[in-house]
């Protein structure tokens, strides 16, 4: 399975969307995460915390993130977001690797909808405050009724084979030896293969076809669903965007398996990371 899917809360729209209704499951049975800022508490089972609503400020924002076994469960929006790269956060790899996966897809999604409310307490067209609905799925304007709503950024991460071989790149400031594949935001108005092609001409400088879906994985840092893809390419004959990749490189079968046992020519990604599953699928096919 991959990180941050399987979340075993039912969304329950019927119960977010009618204010009534949330309102009677905001009682003493209501589960809230218990959050410092968007870190997490653990307990000595590293499994998530829980409070109740008696644990949060009476004005808090609170958003009503599903149904577990009938209870309700919210997280709060922290006073701040999170526009630190999860790389510089040392405790967030460290989440990853200890949470049970049900746990760390409950997470994931709590994370990426509170960050955003804490993102957006202004309104993009008038600049007026606006205020949580629906349960914490839409933020409304004030002053000129605007809606907003969470957004999740789709990104295409994509394998590009060449003759049985695999192309993939370090990009800049990446620690040495780390590989991965080639990655970037799908752009308005482009599809996804569209985005695919794109992207791997402008960093690796060669055209691909055959676009296929593999798998996707939502990445809340801050709220990225990751679309896996594989292609070919008739050239391995490499311009490099030296802007963005420190390295592009093609290698074998056997590089490629090697480096996922730990013993390879390069590192290849975390377990966490779809990368490394896309790769994993490669050698399996």
């Amino acid at each position: 399975m991959l990180s941050f899917t399987g979340s075993r809360l039912d969304r329950a729209d019927h119960v977010r969307a009618d204010p009534e209704r949330l309102a009677g499951y905001m009682n003493w049975k209501a589960r809230v995460l218990a959050l410092d800022g968007l870190i997490p508490a653990l307990d000595d089972s590293n499994r998530l915390v829980w409070g109740t609503l008696a644990d949060v400020p009476e004005d808090a924002e609170l958003c009503f993130l599903g149904l577990d076994e009938g209870k309700a469960c919210f997280a709060a929006v922290p006073p701040r977001g999170d526009a630190t790269p999860r790389m510089a956060n040392p405790q967030l790899w460290s989440l990853m690797a200890t949470l049970p996966p049900d746990d760390l897809a409950l997470y994931g999604g709590a994370r990426s909808l509170t960050d955003w409310h804490a993102r957006h307490r202004f309104c993009a067209q008038c600049g007026g405050d606006t205020k949580l609905a629906k349960g914490g799925w839409q933020r409304n304007c004030t002053a000129c009724e605007a809606s907003h709503f969470p957004r999740t950024d789709p990104v295409t991460i994509m394998l590009v084979e060449h003759e049985g071989r695999l192309m993939l790149g370090r990009g800049l400031g990446w620690p040495e030896g780390r590989f991965s594949a080639l990655a970037g935001f799908v752009e308005p108005g482009e599809s996804i293969e569209e985005a695919v092609a794109r992207e791997v001409l402008e960093e690796a400088g060669v055209r691909v076809r055959d676009v296929t879906y593999v798998a996707s994985q939502p990445w809340p840092f801050p709220s990225q669903l990751m679309i896996g893809c594989h292609s070919h390419t008739d050239s391995d004959e490499l311009t490099i965007d030296e802007t963005e990749m420190a390295e592009v490189e093609f290698f074998t079968r056997a590089q490629v398996q090697a480096a996922m046992a730990g013993d390879g020519p390069f590192v290849a990604p975390p377990p966490h990371a779809i990368a490394h599953h896309l790769m994993q699928w490669w050698i399996e096919q």
